[in-house]
């Protein structure tokens, strides 16, 4: 099959490699389409991904077979990817099966191949259908929606004002699913023009460029000197942590979507004193919160092809990856593989 490959020598490249054969307890997906995701970029220009590895988790198909022990599955059902879990360690009990310690699998950015390729075996447990509505490229996206959803969860706050920082994939998500939850006003810091033009479009109620503006004097005044109840860092710039705490209102949440690789620093710490904030951190989703990302693209409630600026194919996946995704030129990209629906 053809897939694109990381090789330590050169970084991704095309290549036809072997086939998966499915196990006993295996299914293998047909690959519609995989979206390339922020953490793949991350992957590879750390070095540290394993020679011949496949990367891709944003992955969208159809089931082509599966091993005997399999249940309750059908060939040609449409699917996307989530990792397993145990249902038996401490996290799982306690309803935090995205923490899983027992065992947990997962595709292109653990120890099974990823979506960057034709086929992908994975496990029953991993399979979420995809309702009738809901298309390939969007599914193959409903993984960014749920990590925003799980951020707004993990602060715990059910309304008011929110500011996203940062107008990725996450964050103009976060900018959907505000709005969806009834926050109001939204507003959101990002100094790419065309990303503060999807955060329009998407509900925002304001956008500001805070290279070239006063963020903090806008937030005062889009909030009548409140601050904001909830703040959202996901742009991955340490100094927006304390961006953050500066905006938010007093008893508020900033709550850390990003993954950080560099140090944070919090430069004025007696704010969370002054204020009383919270800095809740969230990592992963759950499959609930990609079933209930996909019942709101059905209900068409949420755009995930607005996110996509880019499509590609996985022979020109490489290209695009040097001249776009790594230069930082994309807002999301996807790649078209297999049959779409």
């Amino acid at each position: 099959m053809k897939a694109v490959v990381y090789r330590r020598s050169t970084g991704l490249i095309f290549e036809e490699v072997a086939k998966p054969e499915v196990g006993e307890n295996e299914v293998l997906i047909r690959v519609a389409n995989t979206g390339f995701c922020g953490s793949d970029h991350s992957m590879v220009e750390s070095g540290l991904v394993p020679d011949g590895y496949i990367l891709g988790h944003e992955t969208s198909g159809v089931i082509e077979a599966f091993g005997r022990e399999v249940k309750g599955l059908k060939v040609g059902l449409r699917a996307m990817i989530r990792p397993t879990f145990c249902g038996k360690c401490r996290y799982c009990l306690a309803k935090r099966p995205h923490l899983c310690t027992g065992n947990r699998r997962t595709i292109g950015v653990g120890d099974l191949a990823g979506g960057f390729a034709e086929y992908v075996k994975i496990f029953p447990q991993m399979v979420i259908p995809i309702p009738e509505g809901v298309d390939s490229q969007s599914s193959a996206l409903v993984e960014t929606f749920a990590s925003a959803l799980h951020g707004i969860k993990r602060s715990g706050v059910e309304g008011g004002s929110a500011l996203i920082l940062g107008g990725g994939p996450i964050g103009l998500a976060a900018v959907q699913l505000a709005k969806v939850l009834g926050f109001s006003p939204i507003a959101l810091s990002e100094p790419v023009e065309q990303k503060r033009s999807l955060g329009t479009k998407f509900g925002a109620d304001f956008t500001i460029d805070p290279l070239s503006a006063d963020l903090a004097k806008k937030c005062a005044e889009w909030t009548q000197g409140t601050g904001f109840d909830l703040v959202l860092e996901c742009s991955g710039v340490p100094g927006n942590v304390q961006t953050g705490l500066d905006a938010a209102a007093k008893g508020g949440t900033v709550g850390v979507v990003s993954v950080f690789f560099r140090p944070v620093t919090i430069e004025r710490p007696l704010v969370l004193f002054l204020k009383e904030l919270k800095i809740p951190v969230s990592a992963s989703n759950t499959h609930e919160e990609n079933y209930q990302c996909l019942e709101w693209l059905r209900q068409k409630k949420l755009d995930a092809r607005g996110l996509i600026s880019d499509w590609t194919t996985l022979e020109d996946l490489p290209r695009l990856y040097r001249e776009r995704i790594h230069p930082g030129k994309v807002t999301k990209a996807m790649i078209r593989i297999g049959e779409e629906f």
